[in-house]
């Protein structure tokens, strides 16, 4: 991974792989291909500031496999991989 260290409340994520075939075994190609909404924490930023002045905890940690909203945050591509930066609340649950 390039080094990407994100700031504040950002989580950098790479999404998890789509699948290639339907459940009846129907080939797609990668135009009707759904992008995932499933990825894994790559990296999290120090935290939201709080009123007081220290900074909250994140509720993910590197390596969490999360689920997030649809069209959430910033898609960037940096040396050819493609990464998805996003705020916490955007992420919906942690699978376990």
């Amino acid at each position: 991974m390039a080094s990407i260290r994100p700031i504040n409340d950002k989580i950098v994520i790479k999404r998890l792989e789509a699948d290639n075939t339907t459940k009846g075994g129907i080939v797609l190609p990668d135009s009707a291909k759904e992008k995932p909404k499933e990825g894994r924490v790559l990296a999290v930023g120090a935290g939201r500031v709080l009123d007081n002045g220290e900074r909250a905890a994140f509720q993910v940690k590197k390596d969490d496999r999360v689920i997030f909203s649809s069209y959430a945050g910033t898609e960037i591509k940096l040396d050819g991989e493609e990464y998805l930066i996003l705020e916490e609340n955007d992420i919906l649950a942690i699978v376990t």
